[in-house]
């Protein structure tokens, strides 16, 4: 009996992230602060460059992701099914991320009915957007890009 080899990066296998994701409260906060909320068809999303968490602290290294699902989604198992979908999906495009930015995903419930697919490529639509904004972002109002 062989034993099955295992998956390399170049092979399609997820990323991790470990890494990438919100998880104080306080890092979400400084997001919506300094975010404006956008919407999709099946979710709204927050897009905000990254700050020190205090004065004299480093910026977060890479780009980073959060996930809310509020009560109004549904009951916690219908909660926990919308974060897992949304995170497999973006374990598939962490590589599209915006770099130095946080983005958040509030899902709404529809996200529970339609296909992994559909949603996927929702989600790589909004990381197309926000990839866009950043560069929009990065352009002075002389349309000079900045180093």
């Amino acid at each position: 009996m062989s034993t099955p080899s295992k998956a390399t990066p170049s092979q399609g296998r997820s990323q991790s992230l470990t890494g990438v994701r919100l998880r104080k409260h306080a890092d979400y906060q400084r997001a919506y602060a300094a975010a404006r909320k956008r919407q999709s068809a099946s979710m709204s999303w927050f897009l905000a460059p990254q700050s020190p968490a205090y004065a004299g602290a480093q910026p977060p290294s890479g780009p980073r992701v959060g996930l809310t699902a509020g009560k109004v989604l549904g009951k916690s198992h219908e909660r926990n099914r919308i974060k897992r979908l949304m995170r497999e999906v973006l374990r598939h495009h962490v590589d599209l991320l915006p770099q130095g930015f946080d983005l958040i995903f509030h899902p709404r419930r529809y996200v529970l009915d339609i296909e992994f697919a559909k949603l996927e490529a929702e989600v790589v639509r909004i990381l197309h957007q926000a990839n866009a904004e950043v560069r929009r972002m990065a352009v002075t109002p002389q349309g000079l890009k900045l180093t």
